[in-house]
């Protein structure tokens, strides 16, 4: 039995967000993308695995479902487990670790059906097992059937390589840009952040303005599988022209640490000469010269930051600021408490879909273009 040309690949995101997720792999020409609670299936090889890697933005990993069989007892699983060719996509010298989780299945020991998988691995298929190893192989039993899917990813897809320092309360890559997906964010149009923090939103933004491809910068736990092709790979992730965006993305904070931050991570990125920061409080932002645009805020919220009381006339004041002066632009917040994004009394549209984050659920609030 070899392994298919085409798979199911799992593209993993916040709960929330998979609909904006598959947009987007729609939009890049993945086949079949299909919405699913927590990510979106799509169908494809290798090539399509790495360049989900290499291009997606939303997505947090992405695991390539490999095979697999049904087994209704430990030593069916471990019979199937040695004929499986698992060596089609594991180096013998590459280790790996073994996740299993069972649901409504005659297998119900995880731990058990973890060893038998590990045995198999090391005696029949020569693989090092290692719990402490950089790949990890998943194995998921639910209703008796087994399915081995790799994280190809390795560190999470938010982490892009080129961003060292984060704030307090840092907004993931990731989320930012199917945040600003959601917002209709279009890569002609400027983008203001006036709690901007480390720089999460305005750095997803001119990278999506200037055709820069989110996993540039980083390496990817596919690049140790036996089915990699380091020149196929090079010619994907140096392909592509970057252009110079035709607006600007502004950001402030009062924070003048988190103003060096985010300064140094746009140069980091590559698109320094195109974001502009400042170090003052919300209430003080203007709006940049030239066509309107998006507005995209994280502020504090209890949740993550301390007594929400406190943060009432500060959501009050940026409301009030951006009503006074931002007039045709649109606005996006994010927040835990949905009682401190009417405080800021903006004309918001109806409550979106809860998202989790960080063990609890925030919301994107947005508005129509600002009268």
């Amino acid at each position: 039995m070899d392994t298919p040309d085409t798979f199911e690949i799992f593209l993993v995101c916040p709960p929330g967000l998979e609909d904006l997720l598959c947009a987007e792999a729609q939009e890049k020409g993945f086949a079949e993308a299909q919405a699913q609670p927590g990510g979106v299936t799509v169908q494809g090889g290798w090539p399509e695995v790495w360049r989900a890697n290499l291009e997606l933005r939303g997505a947090g990993r992405v695991l390539a479902r490999i095979g697999g069989f049904m087994a209704f007892h430990l030593a069916q699983l471990d019979k199937r487990c040695r004929k499986f060719p698992f060596g089609d996509v594991l180096r013998a010298d590459v280790p790996v670790k073994v996740q299993v989780t069972c649901k409504a299945s005659k297998i119900y020991h995880a731990g058990a059906a973890q060893q038998r998988v590990e045995t198999a691995l090391r005696e029949n298929h020569g693989i090092t097992v290692d719990a402490e190893a950089a790949l990890v192989l998943k194995v998921r039993i639910h209703d008796n059937a087994v399915q081995f899917s790799l994280d190809t990813s390795g560190e999470a897809l938010h982490k892009r390589g080129h961003k060292e320092a984060v704030g307090k309360a840092p907004m993931r890559e990731n989320m930012a840009a199917l945040m600003l997906r959601s917002c209709g964010y279009t890569p002609g149009e400027p983008v203001v952040d006036p709690m901007c923090g480390s720089g999460t939103f305005l750095i997803e933004a001119a990278e999506i303005a200037a055709g820069l491809k989110p996993g540039r910068s980083r390496s990817f736990a596919f690049e140790d599988l036996a089915s990699f092709d380091a020149g196929v790979w090079e010619e994907m992730r140096s392909g592509g022209a970057v252009a110079e965006p035709a607006a600007r993305f502004y950001g402030s904070d009062r924070d003048a640490g988190a103003i060096r931050m985010s300064t140094a991570n746009a140069e980091r990125a590559g698109v320094g000469a195109w974001c502009h920061f400042a170090c003052h409080g919300a209430g003080e932002v203007q709006p940049p010269e030239g066509p309107p645009g998006l507005v995209i805020v994280n502020p504090p919220y209890g949740g993550r930051i301390g007594n929400k009381k406190l943060l009432y006339p500060l959501y009050g004041t940026l409301g009030e600021t951006l009503k006074a002066r931002f007039r045709g632009w649109r606005v996006g917040l994010v927040t835990s408490e949905p009682p401190l994004a009417r405080a800021t009394g903006l004309p918001w549209k109806p409550q979106g879909p809860a998202i989790a984050h960080g063990g609890m659920k925030i919301w994107l609030w947005q508005t129509e273009v600002l009268r």
